[in-house]
């Protein structure tokens, strides 16, 4: 399977019943520039790349062919409470609020019927 943006713009237009004219309308641009993506003689702009991820309810990583998944190699923060400020409609949480909304989710309160 072929990775590159054309193909994806192409599988993704099939996937929902659309002709390029169709698509081509909806993205605002000429149906011949939308059929040189698909056969890879053009790449999109940022713009229109975002337009199309946008429509197709997709992330442009997806349109670029990268893994879904994150490299083995990323490195991940440890981020305890103590970094965090929990708020709720603007207001900051107390410590002992978030330990109580922490017991009701793992339902470990026993007073909760």
């Amino acid at each position: 399977m072929d990775n590159n943006i054309g193909y994806r713009i192409s599988e993704l237009r099939k996937q929902a019943g659309m002709s390029q004219f169709q698509l081509a309308k909806v993205l605002d641009i000429a149906t011949s520039t939308l059929g040189m993506y698909e056969t890879g003689k053009r790449e999109p702009s940022l713009k229109v790349m975002n337009r199309i991820a946008n429509y197709f309810n997709v992330t442009t990583d997806y349109l670029l062919g990268r893994p879904e998944k994150k490299d083995d190699n990323t490195k991940t923060a440890d981020i305890d409470d103590d970094d965090v400020i929990f708020t709720y409609e603007g207001r900051q949480i107390p410590k002992e609020d978030l330990e109580l909304i922490r017991r009701i989710m793992r339902g470990t309160r026993n007073d909760i019927k």
